[in-house]
């Protein structure tokens, strides 16, 4: 088709968007595990929450496994890798049990929260904790904690009927990934019912969850369509399609490839936003707006709100092993 037969489409394009420095950090560590220890590096869970980022570290070597008790015994000398999202206190005591050589890939800033969690029940205060059942990091965050000390909070309709040992003696944490707005109102209401609540020490959302979001809403009023690149067992990239359609997208889907867009639903769109959740990769981005391309006479505006500069260093261990600019290229893209 030559281009001026193709229908135009702006696409905002949302900056920031895809991988966090925890997110980064994380996928560096099993790179160069890998570099330096050989294949297999074992890991525990995803990595991250992306399809397209575990199954290039497993064509690298790396073998992801549930729990650790699926690695053969002949392999526990070689590197097992938690999780970015973190684990309970009872799982690197098993690894250590069992003689296992690990590499802790948790977010720091998911650590933060760790400490803080602690830090009010070394305090004396019953710990609320605002997240998600079942996700990897509500699971980790109340594993450092005795069994009973903490609760979870997941909605405004649940504060209401919340039994605490002592209302005098209560602190919160959020989970990392939660919707910035939606957990502002639950705060809201459990400082409401509970007045003597503590907060955490710092802000528990982390900054790229944050960011994501307010590009978001910059870029959304007045969009036909808003792309969100991210797996579905991704939180803050759910979170994204719930702020896109709150904030004037006329509708928000969740894609974690080009091949899983409805091309015939975008017949007659002009504007489109896009942007990836914090473990989705440049190169998937880059993809879809190629795709658009195809199709479309496209224009990108960039909707940026701040420029992130973060960076969290690997392990001491792993500094020594260098990272080259092609150990990590799989998950590269061009940049628009």
């Amino acid at each position: 088709m030559n281009i001026s037969q193709k229908p135009p489409l702006t696409i905002r394009l949302c900056e920031p968007r895809g991988f966090c420095a925890g997110v980064d950090r994380a996928i560096q560590i099993v790179v160069l595990a890998l570099k330096k220890y050989g294949a297999p590096v074992y890991v525990r869970h995803e990595i991250v929450h992306n399809r397209f980022v575990v199954d290039g570290l497993r064509a690298r070597g790396a073998v992801f496994v549930k729990e650790l008790s699926d690695i053969p015994a002949e392999h526990k000398d070689k590197p097992v890798v938690f999780s970015a999202h973190g684990v309970p206190k009872s799982v690197p005591a098993d690894a250590e049990n069992r003689h296992m050589f690990y590499l802790d890939a948790t977010c720091p800033l998911v650590s933060k929260v760790h400490k803080q969690a602690m830090r009010h029940q070394r305090l004396g205060r019953h710990v609320l904790l605002i997240g998600h059942a079942g996700h990897p990091e509500v699971v980790g965050t109340m594993g450092q904690l005795p069994e009973g000390s903490v609760t979870l909070v997941e909605t405004v309709e649940q504060v209401a009927g919340l039994v605490v040992p002592d209302e005098a003696q209560l602190g919160y944490v959020t989970q990392t990934t939660l919707s910035v707005d939606d957990t502002a109102d639950i705060i809201a209401a459990l400082e409401s019912r509970f007045p003597k609540l503590t907060a955490p020490s710092s802000e528990s959302i982390c900054y790229a969850t944050t960011n994501r979001q307010e590009a978001v809403k910059m870029a959304a009023p007045g969009t036909d369509m808003f792309l969100v690149v991210g797996a579905p067992n991704s939180s803050n990239s759910r979170r994204l399609v719930e702020v896109a359609k709150r904030h004037g997208a006329a509708d928000a889907v969740l894609v974690q490839r080009a091949g899983e867009i409805d091309w015939e639903g975008m017949q007659g769109i002009t504007t489109i936003g896009v942007s990836a959740g914090a473990s989705a990769p440049e190169i998937v981005v880059q993809e879809i707006v190629d795709a658009f391309r195809d199709r479309f006479d496209v224009t990108v505006d960039i909707a940026m709100t701040v420029e992130e500069t973060e960076n969290f260093p690997v392990m001491r261990d792993l500094r020594d092993t260098g990272l080259a600019v092609s150990d990590m290229a799989f998950l590269k893209g061009a940049g628009d």
